[in-house]
């Protein structure tokens, strides 16, 4: 390390630890600055890094000790990790003046006046204990004594009762990706912030991008080439008023088209209809949300310029000296007859411009996404006002709203008609955590969807007139039935929550008895067949609701996919829960079995269904989300045991991002511990799959670059959570020539 280096290091340090005159860190500073959750990791690294004992750390000796973790070799990290997990031995991290730059540990001594150099089960249980807090990993005292014992047995290869430093490095040997990362994650924290390096070519600009968002352009070039065309016919048409009144004139016309054509967009039955058709191979029928907000910014930046023009116009013909009315006559009053009808073009062009602004404020993401998707609801039903304002404000505003409103006016009285056919009603709901609600609704015999549809819900008892979207996550061959599970998120989704949480296991006045009895045959069900959704949150109801749809979504291109990666962030697995289902079904249903030998195979029907492998990703925040389809997922897993040697038809992938990941010397032995565990019940320890949970964020190179290897066939990846997230995902997908759809509605 440089002295340049030396002195940014030592500046951004000071500034971390935010440390006094005496340039020294005593131990509430330096758990502040690391800001682990568990403190046992804290005062292990604090002790190790204070070499004379002095109970402070000196900026000198926190340099030193970072410097060692970052760049000293590999057995020095080893012999790091072994006093850390040493908990009655203690080494310190010396500084050598001679050279300068040269650190390393130290004289081990004990605090306790005795040292035996190895690790004792009762240690280790002490550091894996650390670890699952500081991982947010919740499991029961006898799994961690599992754990343990699973983790010495392996490392305890002669027996002896404890582990010394040659048999912990052995037993690091076996997993040769902490080895290759073996760092610890202050002193990844405390290094200066790199500054990013920005790629040379702009994403916008690679021939990547173009490749596959070549339809979207396509449309986006049409789309303006449109406006264009329209604004100078319109201008063109009032050349002899001057500019003003042909800017005027020119934005009034491309306002006339974009808010007629704006609900073309949102006409679901018709856009749903379209995706069975070639023209879904044709149109970006899946960017459809995407292209309505880019509208609602177009119509307000003509609505801008059309006032101001106007407005302008105004002040110069007060001015003039022919004018018999004043520039406020001219905005606020039909005096000037301004209008086909009434003269009141200036009033509704006003009252138009406040209604605009605020719709465009109130479906910002910073509303509808921070619990306040009401807010968003009611504003936007705005748009009659506005629609029959502007067919006052303008002559010609009802010719282009004529077709798109009629088919707009059908759509809604056939969602209306369909809703109230049948008398649905809500029969049970289980109250999971995380506050999630899995609804399970009577499922009428018209009602017939596809894999990943959604539908708009709407529950009297909760709000008379509101409709929300919610994916349906139950499969189309689930006869009886629709699922929802419905994160509370919102005020409607937390009264929603509430409502059922405050209500009676048995929420149905009428047949008290008959439900009290299907509960608890439920309950014993349950305890012979193993775990169940049914526990003290399971209520049977019979609660009025009504249902719009269902409408289809981008997920419906998957089974005309070869190699279809389904990646769903927290909730967002519920489109892939009822495709999930699905696919297996139609895969069980393709699949042969031999009746002299139990041999099987997948008969080569080419129907709909094209899939050849499917990964699904699940990413989850902590450890209690996986529990909304956690049986799901295990009869899945067990439909694949039967599976041919030459690769499972469904593979799943679990990630947990609150845990610590395998290169952080504060899970290094957790992580091991429970891979050992995994492999000997054949489960994973926190969800309880078949399949290993890995810990932290995905490296999505290293998945796509794996799905890419595979060569399953042509890639689509399906994506339903955080638009953060998408547009990384896209980006990768871009440069391995994947399909990209995310969810929208």
């Amino acid at each position: 390390m440089n002295a340049d280096d030396d002195a940014k290091r030592l500046e951004w340090v000071s500034f971390q630890f935010e440390a006094g005159e005496d340039r020294e860190i005593d131990l509430q500073e330096f758990k502040k600055a690391l800001k682990v959750k568990e403190s046992f990791f804290a005062e292990r690294f604090f002790a190790l890094f204070d070499s004379d004992g002095s109970g402070t750390i000196t900026l000198q000796e926190l340099l030193g000790a970072l410097n060692l973790l970052i760049h000293g070799n590999t057995m020095d990290k080893l012999k790091f990790l072994f006093q850390v997990y040493d908990v009655d031995g203690l080494c310190f991290i010396n500084y050598s003046p001679s050279t300068g730059s040269q650190w390393s540990l130290g004289k081990c001594s004990s605090p306790l006046g005795k040292r035996n150099g190895s690790i004792d089960p009762d240690e280790l249980r002490v550091v894996l204990q650390s670890c699952l807090k500081e991982s947010a990993i919740s499991l029961p005292e006898e799994k961690l004594d599992d754990l343990t014992l699973a983790l010495f047995e392996s490392a305890d290869k002669d027996h002896s009762g404890s582990i010394t430093f040659e048999e912990l490095q052995e037993e690091l040997d076996k997993f040769p990706e902490v080895m290759e990362n073996l760092t610890i994650s202050a002193a990844n924290w405390l290094k200066p912030p790199s500054s990013k390096k920005r790629p040379q070519i702009p994403r916008h600009l690679t021939s990547a991008y173009w490749h596959n968002n070549c339809g979207k352009l396509a449309v986006l070039a049409v789309y303006i080439g449109l406006n264009i065309l329209l604004f100078t016919l319109a201008a063109l048409k009032y050349q002899s008023s001057g500019t003003r009144i042909m800017i005027a004139r020119g934005g009034g016309q491309c306002l006339n088209f974009n808010c007629s054509f704006i609900v073309v967009l949102m006409l679901r039955r018709c856009l749903t209809w379209l995706r069975a058709t070639w023209l879904a191979r044709v149109l970006p029928l899946d960017q459809n949300v995407e292209f309505h907000q880019l509208i609602g910014y177009v119509v307000v930046g003509f609505s801008f310029l059309h006032t101001t023009a106007h407005v302008v116009n105004f002040a110069q013909l007060a001015q003039s000296e022919n004018s018999t009315f004043q520039f406020w006559e001219y905005l606020l009053t039909t005096r000037p007859g301004i209008g086909w009808v009434y003269g009141t073009a200036s009033l509704t062009g006003i009252v138009l411009q406040l209604l605009i602004l605020i719709m465009l404020v109130c479906s910002c993401s910073f509303v509808r996404r921070s619990g306040h998707f009401e807010v968003f609801y009611w504003t936007h039903l705005l748009y009659i006002s506005i629609w029959a304002l502007l067919i006052v404000h303008g002559p010609n505003f009802w010719k282009w709203l004529l077709v798109p409103g009629l088919l707009f006016f059908l759509e809604k009285v056939v969602g209306l008609v369909l809703s109230r056919m049948a008398a649905l009603s809500i029969v049970e709901v289980n109250l999971l955590s995380s506050k999630v609600t899995h609804l399970v609704i009577s499922r009428p015999p018209f009602f017939r969807y596809k894999p990943g549809d959604y539908i708009y819900l709407n529950i009297p008892a909760i709000a008379k007139y509101e409709w929300h979207p919610f994916t349906i996550s139950s499969a189309p061959e689930q006869e009886d039935t629709i699922w929802l599970h419905i994160r509370s998120q919102g005020q409607w989704t937390n009264r929603l929550y509430e409502y059922f949480k405050a209500a009676d296991p048995i929420c149905l006045g009428a047949k008290r008895l008959t439900q009290s009895l299907k509960l608890r045959r439920s309950q014993r069900k349950s305890q012979k067949e193993g775990p169940s959704p049914v526990n003290e949150n399971h209520r049977f109801c019979k609660l009025r609701c009504y249902l719009d749809g269902p409408y289809g979504t981008p997920t419906r291109r998957i089974f005309a996919s070869e190699h279809a990666v389904l990646i769903g962030a927290g909730i967002g697995i519920t489109p892939f829960a009822s495709i999930l289902q699905s696919i297996m079904y139609r895969h069980q249903k393709r699949k042969q079995h031999c009746p002299n030998c139990h041999y099987s195979w997948c008969e080569d029907i080419r129907d709909d269904f094209l899939i050849f492998k499917v990964d699904f990703i699940w990413i989850n925040r902590d450890q209690k989300s996986f529990e909304w389809f956690v049986s799901l997922l295990t009869k899945l897993e067990m439909d694949q045991a039967e599976e041919e040697h030459g690769g499972h038809f469904l593979e799943l992938h679990m990630y947990m991002t609150s845990a610590l990941s395998k290169n952080d010397m504060k899970a290094i032995g957790l992580q091991m511990a429970l891979d050992l565990l995994a492999k000997k019940e054949n489960k994973d320890s926190i969800t309880g799959l078949k399949t290993r949970t890995q810990p932290g964020r995905p490296d999505w190179s290293k998945v796509f670059q794996k799905v890419a290897a595979e060569k399953k066939g042509k890639v689509q990846v399906f994506f339903c959570g955080s638009p953060a997230l998408a547009k990384v995902l896209k980006s990768h997908c871009e440069q391995l020539n994947f399909k990209f759809f995310k969810e929208n509605f």
